[in-house]
């Protein structure tokens, strides 16, 4: 058998003398250094330092608020400027988030709650409000004669903005030059001291129709062209509890989810005006928003200070719990991508949560799907959080709050504001991967997950583990000692859900 072996040199290999110190080979190429790893190592503590050294998530305040708790906020579908907000005392004010400067205040727009805001599809900067005095009306971003319509070229056969002309049969008696347009009630039949109070409203994603929840245990479907609802959805499960939310599928068309007072989550197919499922919570839900990515998953918001998603192929449990909150949680929010959504609190902080890592989906593991928020936003000044919402370009985040104010937020804390460089950018995402790749070590991780909390949230926290352990360990000892098989561990997904009604 023959068997090559390398040969070197006798002089590339040993000492001319004694005192010399022996020759070693090595490699030049940067990536085959001996202490690759820990250098690597040694950087990614250093890029977790950074990033929690230039978090500064707070950008400002929309200047002036309102008078009263802020209680409602829509932000437009088709344009990044124009912001909506409603408070407590009836107030509806129009803001441009570009300068962060109050546009219109109108005063005296409802006589009690502004329960709900939305804006419609289109590009006329229409949007609806409605409030608990049982009243809806249309508005305009858009002064009257200089809002902008959809105009057809007969060129390039483009959409083209023009200006028009509002016709409303109320033009007269308006009340200021973005309206009221139009207003609508429930039929008088309906009508009672608070029976007719709505509670939320939400547009359609690609039709002119819009929906609302009112306190008549009803869910009514409106046309803008019609005073009166085309559609009502009664005695919803044999169930006379006020419905709290309605949201419309922004895939599926005539698909609609809503959250009740007897702590349900329900489905509607408005095609053939029939209810399709209904889920019963432990606790009741607050607010409901669909995943504008995956528009089979939703997210809610529940009384029990958690948010959990749902799929709606299968109501019977959560796909994920997500905990962390101290109080309820009173608003949800998607991000335009569809991999985080954000929360308000009534423990006066927000949280952001990611559902699932790049080229994952919502409703398998991943990272972030552990339930943990990866940030936490609060204020000394800041109170119970009652609306929450992305902007369309994903970088930043708004909140109404009980302290009359509106509060922007950088939805990725340490993020630069403004244009970067090529070589900015680059080492961002360095510094990031680096981040990822050592996240399970315990130095990284204890730098990038440090966050610092309220005092009462803190010992919050702490008796929330202690009375966990305390339930875990008291089922435990009840399998111990009862007889084989008669007992056994429920998992916490299971514990949610008391029962699903077709």
């Amino acid at each position: 058998m023959k068997v090559k072996a390398l040969a070197r040199p006798q002089s590339t290999t040993s000492r001319s003398s004694l005192h010399d110190l022996r020759p070693t080979h090595k490699n030049l190429n940067p990536q085959s250094h001996p202490q690759a790893r820990a250098r690597e190592y040694t950087r990614a503590v250093t890029a977790a330092k950074l990033d929690r050294m230039f978090a500064s998530p707070f950008v400002g305040e929309l200047k002036g608020g309102h008078v009263d708790a802020v209680s409602s906020l829509a932000i437009c579908r088709t344009n990044l400027c124009p912001v909506v907000t409603g408070a407590v005392d009836g107030t509806v004010r129009i803001w441009d988030l570009q300068n962060r400067r109050m546009v219109a205040s109108l005063d005296g727009a409802h006589s009690r709650n502004v329960s709900g805001i939305v804006f419609g599809n289109g590009i006329d900067g229409q949007f609806y409000s409605c409030g608990e005095e049982g009243i809806i009306k249309a508005w305009s971003i858009y002064p009257k004669g200089q809002y902008i319509t959809a105009d057809v070229d007969d060129e390039d056969k483009k959409p083209r903005a023009r200006k028009g002309n509002l016709k409303s049969s109320q033009d007269d008696d308006a009340e200021s030059p973005h309206g009221p347009l139009n207003v609508y009630r429930l039929p008088s039949s309906r009508n009672s001291s608070f029976a007719n109070a709505f509670h939320s409203i939400d547009h359609h994603w690609s039709d002119s129709q819009f929906a609302t929840a009112s306190s008549d245990a009803a869910v009514h479907l409106w046309d803008p062209e019609r005073s009166t609802p085309i559609t009502s959805f009664n005695n919803l499960w044999g169930s006379d509890d006020t419905v709290t939310t309605v949201r419309y599928n922004p895939a599926e068309r005539d698909l609609i989810a809503h959250c009740s007072s007897d702590r349900g989550i329900g489905l509607h197919d408005t095609r053939t005006a029939s209810a399709l499922q209904k889920t019963i919570m432990g606790m009741k839900s607050n607010c409901l928003e669909w995943n504008p990515m995956e528009p089979y998953m939703f997210v809610v918001g529940n009384e029990d200070y958690n948010a959990y998603t749902f799929d709606m192929r299968k109501l019977s449990r959560p796909t994920t719990i997500f905990k962390g909150h101290v109080g309820a949680v009173m608003s949800v929010g998607w991000s335009p991508t569809g991999t985080e959504f954000v929360t308000g609190s009534y423990d006066k902080t927000i949280r952001i949560f990611s559902t699932r890592k790049e080229g994952g989906t919502a409703s398998h593991g991943g990272y972030g799907s552990n339930g943990t928020a990866r940030d936490i936003y609060h204020t000394k000044r800041m109170q119970r959080i009652f609306c929450v919402g992305y902007t369309l370009d994903h970088k930043y985040i708004l909140s109404g709050s009980d302290d009359t104010n509106i509060r922007m937020w950088k939805a990725r804390s340490s993020e630069k504001i403004g244009q970067l460089s090529a070589r900015e950018e680059s080492s961002l995402q360095y510094r990031q991967a680096l981040v990822q790749k050592y996240a399970h070590l315990p130095e990284v991780k204890r730098i990038h997950k440090a966050r610092r909390v309220p005092k009462f949230i803190k010992k919050e926290t702490e008796q929330a583990m202690v009375q966990k352990e305390k339930r875990r360990r008291k089922e435990t000892n009840v399998i111990k000692h009862s007889k084989q098989g008669t007992a056994k561990y429920t998992d916490e997904k299971g514990k949610v859900v008391v029962k699903t009604v077709d």
